[in-house]
């Protein structure tokens, strides 16, 4: 099936979920009825102009359907001034999708983010036979009594490194089952031995087999599990698999970041009780069966905060930054503080979900300076591993010399050097180390994006920065990650847009 053809009936589906005839669609397009039915068609070419309309009217950002033939055209050198708000998590919207299967009851997750990766997950849960659908921007989740497997989604699976955490709940439904072998970003060899680790001290193995996993179920047991390493997904797939475990599993050298609280705040809500929130050790009692009508309110996304706050020190800009989590930010802050952004944090406030403390945080106009020492990430409370790439275009603007040291993946410091494209002045040293010296004047480009989601904004952060008009290739990396960034970068004056000859 073309372009057109999926767009076209995109559009008649959320047409009809609005309630909108085709004549009443036109109405608010200024177009015919006889158009709208050639769209829905596939049989109408559509503009950019026309799509950016189309998204508005019907709440959906369509212009990501053409993947990876998005551009956008940056005009840098500019400061931005306003307000612009954080969103809710990415990492948390996908581990509690991947939760809310231990629940046979319905799960709404409140104010979800309507991004791409989100959408392959829900391509997944719909292939297996979950109901899944959006109210404006809620999702309403129904699993079925009996999901089917065979039906899965092979092609949305394989472009999320997610799918792992639809382990845990799988091995209380099935005995035995295959999983397509994940993907996500391409940032070097990212093993799946940590998790085989972890789940089979609770009688779940898991083998790997050329495209796929195989995953077995002796006996469901709780356990004392160490993990192999202290990440993210595995302390959550460890986390879903004790939920419906009867008894008292302890989870050692787990991960305490933001999105596991996410999901250990959805977990309580379900009655699971878990000791230990924010540390490293976590004890969870878990039930045999779980069956409530639950909601849940997604809390915000601190990687999304330091983005922003990336933007504001390297275009030199005073912007206040809304709704940021800032049990997650505080180290990144102060390492800004030493390298001389100026900052104000304002007022703090709960969360919609009455857990995660925000705050507003007001930037203005800084001399930089680079830091003596390495800048480096660690699992939390250390500085985050997303946020850790956002430093490197501070560094093009900071005086001296800064060593950005990513140990954790393979290949994400070389995505560092496309930098270079637009005159930072950047070394790479090895495989996991840049040196960026500064201040540097950078100048527009024409880049294309690299396949990963951070190492993909950084380029466009510099591009705010970059004196003249750049032009930003295949930008559904960014996708992956940012709702509606475009729009939202617009209402604090970046001059940015999707190039008007895309076509669809």
């Amino acid at each position: 099936m073309n372009t057109h053809k999926i767009i076209g009936q995109l559009i008649a589906k959320l047409r009809e979920e609005r309630g909108l005839t085709q004549a009443q669609f036109a109405k608010s397009l200024k177009t015919s009825q006889s158009a709208v039915a050639r769209m829905e068609k596939g049989l109408q070419n559509l503009t950019t102009d026309m799509l950016e309309k189309i998204s508005a009217i019907l709440k959906k950002p369509l212009l990501a359907l053409a993947g990876d033939s998005v551009s956008f055209k940056i005009e840098g050198g500019h400061k931005l001034s306003g307000h612009i708000a954080t969103n809710t998590s990415k990492n948390a919207a996908m581990g509690l999708l991947c939760a809310s299967l231990l629940n046979s009851g319905r799960t709404t997750l409140k104010n979800v983010p309507k991004i791409e990766e989100v959408s392959r997950m829900l391509e997944v849960l719909r292939s297996i036979g979950v109901k899944a659908e959006w109210q404006g921007q809620d999702l309403i989740v129904d699993p079925p009594k009996r999901l089917n497997l065979k039906g899965l989604d092979a092609g949305a699976a394989v472009k999320t490194r997610s799918i792992l955490m639809l382990i845990g709940p799988l091995v209380h439904m099935f005995a035995s089952f295959k999983l397509p072998v994940a993907g996500g970003c391409k940032l070097g060899a990212r093993t799946v031995r940590p998790h085989l680790y972890a789940l089979e001290k609770l009688g779940v193995g898991i083998q790997t087999v050329h495209d796929h996993y195989e995953i077995s179920v002796k006996k469901l047991k709780p356990a004392e599990v160490v993990l192999y390493e202290t990440g993210d997904t595995v302390t959550e797939n460890a986390l879903l698999a004790a939920a419906r475990i009867p008894g008292k599993t302890v989870i050692k050298y787990a991960s305490s970041n933001y999105m596991v609280q996410d999901v250990c705040f959805y977990l309580e809500k379900l009655g699971v009780s878990i000791e230990g929130l924010g540390t490293s050790t976590l004890t969870v009692y878990g039930k045999k069966e779980i069956k409530t009508d639950v909601e849940y309110f997604l809390s915000e996304d601190p990687i999304e905060s330091m983005l922003f706050l990336s933007i504001a020190a390297t275009t030199n800009s005073s912007i206040t930054i809304e709704r940021c989590p800032i049990d997650f930010l505080e180290l990144e802050l102060l390492k800004l503080e030493k390298m001389g952004l100026n900052y104000k944090v304002l007022k703090g406030y709960k969360a919609r979900n009455g857990r995660t403390n925000l705050v507003d945080i007001q930037t203005f106009p800084s001399k930089l300076k680079a830091l003596e020492e390495k800048i480096h990430p660690l699992p939390y409370p250390g500085i985050n591993i997303d946020n850790l790439p956002f430093f490197v275009p501070i560094a093009t603007q900071a005086e001296g010399k800064t060593l950005i040291h990513d140990w954790v993946y393979e290949n994400r410091a070389i995505y560092y050097l496309e930098l270079s494209k637009l005159r930072a002045n950047i070394l790479l040293a090895d495989p996991h180390r840049v040196y960026i010296e500064g201040p540097s004047e950078l100048k527009a480009a024409e880049v294309i994006c690299p396949p990963a989601l951070r190492p993909a904004a950084i380029i466009l952060i510099a591009m705010l920065a970059a004196k003249g008009t750049s032009v930003l290739r295949n930008v559904y990396s960014i996708a992956r990650g940012y709702e509606d960034l475009v729009t939202r970068l617009k209402k604090i004056g970046a001059k940015i847009d999707i190039l008007k000859d895309i076509t669809v």
